[in-house]
């Protein structure tokens, strides 16, 4: 028996069409973690009937109440439309991404421009109003030379034994959570990855080292140097990560993979 077809997808001119604001708007609300669109090999942008749902409340906040892009992300959190961040990891990459930036005297305009993200986001990110995609966060590291597992402050020497309570956690984007299970004098940086429906790790990127990753529990699609590959539990996956890769979870419930790379430079 085949399974129950997924929900329609919109290109985003449709989107648009529907709910009543330009195209290049709902990229506005894309740069400020309003939406989360599915990439297709080429790039295009496809939405759900679910995200048109989000973007008709997204305008009528606008033309109704006159508020911009980041109020408007606040107001859905609000409402419960938008799932906000885990508050204290958020907090901690803000204040390290605002103290990295002043440290080296530049502009909020000067790093956005050159990490390729709009002002509005990058402020909202270091006054810790908004989390940042995998690819985003990998964008920062590499411009500040740093790397992801920095953002985790996880500097400290660790037991050989970590508790499910005592991993130390990322939240990168909307429905993407990074738990650190291992830290330290590492030579490998090991995550359980939990990847919400339809959540995933925005643009391609690519860093140094080699990766490997097991999926637990759901479905990962996972596209590397633009080839497509469809993971379900129990399958296993390795590549070098100066191939650009990028990866979403397809599936309704939540994926679970456990995600190794080495040398930890992620």
């Amino acid at each position: 028996m085949k399974s129950a077809e997924p929900k329609p997808y919109l290109k985003i001119g449709d989107v648009a069409r529907l709910v009543g604001v330009s195209s290049s708007v709902i990229r506005s609300w894309e740069s400020v973690g309003l939406t989360r669109p599915h990439r297709t090999i080429s790039k295009y942008r496809l939405y759900t009937p679910d995200d048109v749902k989000l973007l008709k409340r997204a305008r009528f906040l606008r033309k109704v109440r006159g508020l911009n892009a980041p109020a408007i992300v606040q107001s859905l959190k609000r409402e419960g439309f938008v799932r906000s961040a885990a508050n204290g990891m958020t907090s901690a990459i803000g204040v390290h991404l605002r103290k990295m930036r002043l440290q080296r005297q530049l502009s909020l305009a000067q790093v956005a421009k050159r990490v390729g993200i709009s002002v509005g986001f990058l402020s909202a990110l270091e006054r810790s109003q908004m989390s940042a995609s995998v690819s985003t966060l990998r964008k920062l590291a590499r411009f500040y030379k740093t790397n992801i597992l920095d953002f985790f402050d996880a500097s400290e020497s660790n037991s050989r034994l970590v508790r499910p309570d005592k991993r130390k956690v990322l939240e990168a984007g909307p429905g993407v959570r990074m738990e650190l299970l291992a830290w330290g004098s590492t030579v490998m940086e090991p995550h359980l990855f939990r990847i919400s429906p339809r959540a995933g790790s925005g643009e391609s990127y690519t860093h140094e080292g080699e990766e490997f990753l097991h999926v637990l529990r759901g479905q990962l699609h996972i596209s590397v140097a633009e080839v497509e590959y469809r993971l379900k539990p129990g399958d296993s996956f390795y590549f070098e990560s100066a191939t650009p890769h990028r990866w979403f979870n397809p599936g309704r419930t939540e994926t679970r993979v456990l995600w190794i790379n080495t040398p930890p430079t992620f």
